[in-house]
């Protein structure tokens, strides 16, 4: 299949290219630097703005699923990245009337998962996280009431470990749901295994190390 992914050229898009080329996957990246991996017939790496209209549509003209891993880096200011992408995200998908699969990575404390954090996280989310998480939430909204096909999959803390395919899903929240640390090669696990089949459409994954 043809999986696009955006945000691809470090942490758990990096990961995500990895584990859909292992597959035989037909992979398009769209990232600002360079995809760090050995050449790959099944690889077509476009460098550009996630931003960019044109440089947008290139990436996800033809394909299945697009799997959305963008991130500020170490910048915790204020940003629109996350809502501005996904305005321009639908706006395309929709006039294309597009049927795939969109599988957004946030974090575990966005909107109202925020609840449901611990008191660490809830303090860190407040003091230092805020303005993504906020602009995550928007991207999430818009995203859920697009008539697109979608997935939001929220992680917890990610953790640079082998991939072990031992980990939790929850689809509800509930009070004690203790989502905590997760591989990065983990979610990409699950992100490739949605792409593939989708049983997690329309609903909000939050997923940890069991």
């Amino acid at each position: 299949m043809k999986i696009t992914i955006i945000g691809a050229s470090a942490g758990t898009g990096l990961e995500t290219v990895k584990l859909a080329l292992s597959r035989n996957h037909e992979v398009t990246t769209l990232s600002r630097t360079p995809i760090q991996l050995p050449k790959n017939p099944m690889l077509n790496s476009i460098i550009g703005d996630a931003l960019n209209k044109g440089d947008l549509t290139r990436a996800i003209q033809g394909a299945d699923a697009v799997i959305i891993t963008l991130g500020t880096r170490k910048n915790m200011g204020q940003t629109t990245l996350f809502s501005d992408f996904a305005s321009l995200l639908v706006a395309i998908q929709t006039e294309s009337k597009s049927v795939a699969t969109h599988i957004a990575v946030t974090g575990f404390g966005t909107a109202e998962s925020a609840n449901y954090v611990g008191w660490f996280v809830k303090l860190f989310l407040r003091y230092f996280l805020k303005d993504v998480y906020a602009d995550k939430a928007r991207m999430e909204k818009l995203l859920t009431e697009s008539g697109l096909n979608w997935i939001i999959v929220r992680p917890g803390r990610l953790l640079d470990e082998s991939i072990t395919m031992k980990y939790r899903i929850e689809t509800s929240l509930y009070k004690g749901i203790n989502i905590g640390a997760i591989n990065r090669s983990d979610v990409a696990h699950y992100l490739v295994n949605q792409a593939e089949n989708p049983a997690d459409l329309m609903k909000y994954s939050a997923i940890s190390q069991n």
